[in-house]
Parts: C-alpha cells; sequence; structure tokens
C-alpha cells in the first residue's frame, strides 16, 4: 500500500464521518438524552484532525481543533446544544467536507472564498469559546468519575503525566505510516516530557527486512487531553499496532498489568519507564514486587490454576468489582467490533464495474456455448453445459448483489436538505422516511440524488403551505414531507409525497393554454394535465423564489429519471397533498430476459414485466381489423403488434403469440411470431443516434453475435393504453 491509497482512505473515512456526525446533529434536538449522540459527533471531529495530522493537512486540524473545543464544552456540560449551535456545526461540518475536497484535487493553496469562509465559522466558533461555563446539574455518572484518593492496597504513582507504551506492527513503514508524525501529532496536544526508545527487537544485519518496523517506544507525556482524544492520535495504526495508556496517578496494578502484557522481559521495561520519568526507583521496586507476588497466585502443591487478574486486582482491594466488571463488558464489546469489522472489505467502485463487465461478457460467451450444444444434440454435453450456465447465473447475481446499496443513506441526506429549506422559507415542516432498507443498484442510487433533491424542496416550496393556510384547512400547523420505497414487479419504486396543497388542475391547464403549450380545445385528462409541470419553462408560481419558481428542473427531473429507464407518475388531490412515484429498474447491468421473434428480428422483454403467454385466437385474428384489444378470460388486453410497430418486414405467420406484460398496474398485450425463452440479458446503451428511439430501452448481444433489441416495456404499455381506450366487456 503506498501513500496514496492510504490518503484515499482518509478521504473514504472522513466523509463517511462527516455524514455519521451530520446525521447525528439532525436527530439531536429531537432527543431527550443527548450524550451519545454528542459523543458521537466529538468522536468524528476528533477522529478526522487526528488522521489529517499524520498526512499534515494543516488546514483541516487547525480548523478541527477549534470545533472540537466548542465540542469539547458541550461535552461537559458547559455549553447547551440549541438549534443555532446545531446551525453552526452542520456548517462546521460542510466547510470540513469542502477542505477534503480540496485535499482530493491536489491542489496547492485554497481559493479565497474558501479561506474566508473559514475564517468566518472559526470567529462564529470563538464567540462560544469565550463564554462564561454554563452550570450543570452534577449527575451521580459524573460524580463516579471525580478523583478520590486511593486508600486500598497497591497504592497509586506519584506523577502527573500519561504514560503511553507503543510498540509499532511490522508493516506500519510498509502501509505508508511515518512514526515520527504520531509524535509530531501528539506534540500538538501536550509535552512529551521523556521518551525510551526499544531497540531490542531489532535483528541482525542480515536478517532485517529494510520494508519492515521493529520500534517501540515509553512516553511520558503531559496533557490536559482525555484518554479519548490521545488514542485518537494513533487510530491510523490502532488495530497494527500495541498500545496501552495509563492517566496520571495510575495504580501500581494497572502498571503490572501493562508489563504482564508486554513481551518484552520486565527488568528491562521496568528501566525504561524510569528513563523516561514515568516510574521512580522505589515506584518500579513496588510494582515488580506486586507482579512477583502475582506470579505465584496459585498453589504449587495442589496444582490448581492461576486466578485471573481481575480477581486478584478485586482480592487485593485495587479496584472495585464494579469496574472490573465493566472493563471485561467493554473488551468484550471492542473485539466483537473488531471481528465484525474484519468481515468488510473496501472494493474500489471501478473494480466491481469491471467485474460486472466481465461477468456481462461471460454471460453472452455462456449463451453462445449454449446454442452450440443445441446444435450438437450430445446429452453429456448439454448437462455440462445447463452446470455451467447455473453457476455462470450464481456469480452473476452475487456479482450484483455486491452493487446493491440500501436507499436509506440517501434517503437521510434528505434530513438535512427539509431542516435548512423549512428554516429559509420560514416553515414548520418534518421529513418522515419508511422503506429505507430496500435495496437498488449504486449505480441508480448515485444518479436518482438530484431529481429527488428537485422534488424534496418542490413539494415544500410549493406543496407545504404556511402554517395560518394549514390551519384554516384543518390540519396541523407542522407539514409532512414523505421519502418511501419499495419492490414491484421487479422494479423499485421511490415516493415523495406531502399533505401540502396539492395540484390544482385548472390553474395548470388554464396556465398551459396561457403559455401556448396546450390549445384551448384540446381535451386533457387529469393525469395528462398533470404531467404538464414537466414541460420545460412551465411553472404556476405566482413569484420567484430562491428555492424554485423559474419553470426550470422538473423538466431535467424527467430526463433523468427516463434516462435510467425510469418513469414518473402524478397522485395528487387538491388542498389534500400530491405524492410524485418514480419507478425505476434495479439494475443498469444485467437481467433476466424473455426471447421473442418478429420476422428475422430479435427483441429480449425484461422477464420480471412478463406475466404469461397466450396463442392468439382465430377470432381475435378476425376481429384485428376493427379492434386492438382481445378479450382474455372477461378482461379487456389491449395490444400492439411489434411487426407493426418497428416495421418489420415480411408477412405473419398464420400461428401469433401474445406476451401479456404489467407495468405499473397496467397490463398490456404485445403481439409476436416466436417465443425463445428466458434469456440472460447484458444490457448495452444504445447509441447517440438512436437515444431517442421510443419503444426500445437498450442493446444486447446474442450466443449467435447477433443484436437483440431490448424493448422499453413501460412507454409501450403507455403507448397501448393510451392510444385504445377501451370499453368493460
Amino acid at each position: 500500500m503506498n501513500m496514496d491509497q492510504v490518503l484515499q482512505t482518509f478521504i473514504v473515512e472522513s466523509r463517511e464521518l462527516l455524514q455519521d456526525m451530520e446525521a447525528s446533529l439532525l436527530r439531536i434536538e429531537s432527543e431527550t438524552e443527548q450524550s451519545e449522540s454528542i459523543n458521537a459527533i466529538f468522536r468524528a471531529a476528533h477522529t478526522i484532525k487526528g488522521s489529517a495530522g499524520l498526512f499534515g493537512l494543516d488546514d483541516i486540524v487547525a480548523f478541527t481543533h477549534v470545533l472540537e473545543s466548542v465540542l469539547d464544552k458541550v461535552r461537559n456540560n458547559e455549553l447547551e446544544i440549541v438549534s443555532d449551535l446545531v446551525a453552526l456545526f452542520l456548517l462546521c461540518g460542510d466547510h470540513m467536507a469542502l477542505l477534503i475536497d480540496h485535499v482530493e484535487s491536489r491542489a496547492d493553496a485554497l481559493d479565497v472564498d474558501k479561506l474566508q469562509a473559514g475564517a468566518s465559522l472559526l470567529e462564529k466558533l470563538s464567540i462560544y469559546l469565550a463564554a462564561q461555563p454554563v452550570a450543570a446539574p452534577q449527575s451521580a455518572m459524573a460524580a463516579a468519575h471525580e478523583p478520590r484518593v486511593e486508600t486500598t492496597g497497591g497504592g497509586l504513582v506519584d506523577n502527573d503525566n500519561w504514560h503511553i507504551s507503543l510498540r509499532f506492527g511490522r508493516d506500519v513503514l510498509r502501509n505508508g505510516m511515518d512514526p515520527l508524525s504520531f509524535f509530531r501529532y501528539l506534540g500538538t496536544l501536550g509535552e512529551i516530557i521523556g521518551i525510551t526508545t526499544l531497540v531490542d527487537a531489532i535483528p541482525t544485519a542480515e536478517d532485517m527486512d529494510a520494508e519492515s518496523c521493529y520500534l517501540g517506544y515509553e512516553i511520558n507525556f503531559k496533557s490536559e487531553a482525555d484518554k479519548v482524544v490521545i488514542e485518537g492520535v494513533f487510530e491510523f495504526v490502532r488495530d497494527d499496532c500495541v498500545l496501552h495508556i495509563l492517566p496520571p496517578h495510575s495504580r501500581m496494578g494497572d502498571f503490572v498489568q501493562m508489563l504482564s502484557d508486554l513481551p518484552e522481559e520486565d527488568l528491562l521495561l521496568g528501566e525504561m519507564l524510569v528513563r523516561c520519568g514515568t516510574l521512580t526507583r522505589h515506584e518500579l521496586a513496588q510494582v515488580l514486587a506486586i507482579q512477583a507476588q502475582d506470579s505465584v497466585s496459585h498453589d504449587d502443591t495442589t496444582g490448581e490454576p492461576q486466578k485471573p487478574l481481575g480477581e486478584i486486582a478485586v482480592a487485593q482491594r485495587m479496584v472495585q468489582p464494579e469496574v472490573v466488571e465493566a472493563a471485561l463488558e467493554k473488551q468484550k464489546q471492542v473485539k466483537d467490533s473488531k471481528a465484525k469489522q474484519q468481515q468488510l472489505v473496501r472494493v474500489d467502485a471501478e473494480k466491481l464495474d469491471q467485474l460486472i463487465n466481465l461477468i456481462g461478457e461471460l454471460v453472452i460467451a455462456g449463451a453462445g456455448v449454449n446454442i452450440l450444444a443445441r446444435r450438437n444434440g450430445q446429452t453429456a454435453l448439454l448437462e455440462a453445459v445447463s452446470t455451467l450456465s447455473r453457476m455462470v447465473e450464481e456469480v452473476r447475481d452475487s456479482a450484483l448483489s455486491m452493487r446493491m446499496v440500501q436507499i436509506g443513506e440517501t434517503f437521510n441526506r434528505f434530513q438535512r436538505v427539509v431542516r435548512d429549506v423549512s428554516k429559509e422559507l420560514g416553515k414548520d415542516i418534518v421529513l418522515s422516511i419508511s422503506g429505507a432498507e430496500t435495496e437498488l443498484d449504486k449505480t441508480v442510487v448515485e444518479k436518482i440524488g438530484d431529481p429527488l433533491t428537485h422534488l424534496v424542496r418542490n413539494s415544500m416550496d410549493h406543496g407545504i403551505e404556511n402554517a395560518e393556510l394549514r390551519t384554516e384547512r384543518g390540519k396541523p400547523a407542522q407539514g409532512t414531507v414523505r421519502l418511501n420505497a419499495y419492490h414491484e414487479s421487479g422494479s423499485i419504486v421511490i415516493e415523495v409525497s406531502d399533505d401540502g396543497g396539492g395540484l390544482n388542475a385548472e390553474r395548470i391547464l388554464a396556465k398551459a393554454i396561457e403559455k401556448g403549450v396546450v390549445a384551448p380545445t384540446q381535451s386533457l385528462t387529469e393525469q395528462e394535465i398533470f404531467k404538464l409541470i414537466f414541460e420545460a419553462g412551465f411553472s404556476t408560481a405566482d413569484k420567484v423564489s430562491n428555492i424554485s419558481g423559474r419553470g426550470v428542473g422538473m423538466d431535467v427531473v424527467r430526463r433523468n429519471i427516463e434516462a435510467l429507464r425510469g418513469t414518473i407518475e402524478i397522485t395528487s388531490q387538491y388542498t389534500v397533498g400530491t405524492t410524485m412515484r418514480i419507478r425505476l429498474p434495479l439494475t443498469l447491468a444485467i437481467i433476466d430476459g424473455f426471447l421473442v421473434a418478429v420476422g428475422k428480428s430479435s427483441f429480449v422483454i425484461p422477464l420480471d414485466m412478463v406475466v404469461e403467454c397466450v396463442e392468439m385466437s382465430d377470432q381475435d385474428r378476425q376481429a384485428l381489423q376493427e379492434r386492438n384489444y382481445v378479450n382474455l378470460r372477461n378482461e379487456v388486453l389491449p395490444f400492439i403488434r411489434l411487426r407493426n410497430l418497428f416495421e418489420v418486414e415480411g408477412e405473419a405467420p398464420r400461428r401469433e403469440n401474445i406476451v401479456v406484460v404489467q407495468y405499473a398496474g397496467q397490463k398490456a398485450g404485445l403481439v409476436v411470431d416466436g417465443l425463445l425463452g428466458e434469456f440472460q440479458t447484458v444490457i448495452k446503451p444504445l447509441g447517440s443516434l438512436f437515444q431517442h428511439l421510443q419503444g426500445i430501452g437498450g442493446s444486447t448481444i446474442l450466443g449467435s453475435g447477433e443484436v437483440a433489441l431490448i424493448l422499453d416495456v413501460p412507454s409501450l404499455v403507455q403507448k397501448v393504453v393510451q392510444a385504445e381506450m377501451v370499453p368493460t366487456v
């Protein structure tokens, strides 16, 4: 691993920490017990600061240090967490994100705007640092952590400083870490009083690996920082080093435990502790005496097992039993957490995309092998190909599942949008989220963010009424915007709804006629009227605001969703509310398809949209001249001939089939010549020349090397239903 890779890891993890920090800030005002969220916010800022210090990112360290100082006051109950302070912390998080973006861009210096923004935020933070501490009631937990005089056996070390015992792992240098950088950063938190270096682990010159680290240190450190802050200095190598941190006035038993945990000889370690100034000679003698007593804590004559150190410490009244129990529970939590982290592996998105592309080619090659095996007709070969096809399908599903992410993370980002926009509009609006566990393709998640942002902001500005009007209509003063997601018929449905004023169909139609979008004599259904808001430049807003009202945005929303092979529909009731319903494919890479033939052409229908296949009866064929629907078990089924739609040459065969498809609750029939069965389809985008071709959503390559077009079922269903307003049977 080189330094660039380590820096990239810092950037990714810092962004994740900033997201966690923002999430905690957004929920903290509604919490009755805020300590956990406050600690999470502090840890996020501190970890970013510590990691930035290792890379010499002084801009981030300097800014975050001031923010951390204010957060520390909040954590110590010297400042109350109020709305204005939350807003300031959110802006600080935004600025930290800009600083991290600057690191990623590798630009030489910050631009003037960023420098001024940072200076303005530091000035606001300094106001809180200059404020007088706010007295807070002392809790039982706080009282339990007060310094107390040790009266039990074992005694205390008479030292006001921290002691840090550090053993770097062999791979620290190989992973791009500089041991000296940790000491430089440690020096920013306090003063290193004394340090001794352990060199006994260094092998002979012949056996030495130049890329391995063999160093260990005993450090006498003076600082007012707490243990969490000091531990954070070594966050980046925490899993690749042995670290012991003992606070000022630690018990003798703590040093005994440390000496037992370290692999070096006790006398050697004791001498290092004396040389760095942590222990006096007399205190070292006490520690070694206690350890000698511990080493014979079992009865050699009976062979009874040695008692655990915790039991010995309790028996000698060095610590209270509750402390031992709490320590054991904490160790278990840390061990479980590390075990869980070790199960996760970060994978570069580009590598994952490359894997999906290779699997796509494998699917195509497998289809070709399948065709050749069928032509050959050998039973053993067919069985082998069948096994291979099944395994390829499993590999495909596994690879696609790695790209699937929960939409909850995207939804949670809108907590900040709703908070900021509601304050700007002067409205009381809350965000409600459901279906956060719904999974969809990572690529879809990345591209759906902007359309959702515009829809949410539009709902808040145009949808939610002001408090006075809501009261007149018998609604609660607080408006609600809801985000919901769920799976339906092989697609994902994302809903953006509000309990606002709804859409006024008459007003929209009048505005459309005024702008010339619709002719005065044209007759439109309510759904068609609602869809007029997606026309470019169309807006019913009386005035332009910073949020919306310029007639731009909704047309971009529609184009972006259609680019994802999705659709958007609107349900609205005037004065009650509106729901924008987006339907998207689960993945943009590989799908299961149903292969059909029309003349010499092949088409692929997404399998999850196929309901059934029926043979067209002679009665239906005779009625084709009069109508474009059939009676399917007393259900009216409108259909369309793919031969006519795509102008396929040649006469239709005597036997034709109808593939019944369903999308968004509506059914339609596609008349084809032949049914060729299920087919794993790798979706290839159409070229720019064919992007606006209606009814086609992409292309794929068959095993024979021929190209087949993938049908855009949503647009075909809509075309069939709108073209034929059929009566009931």
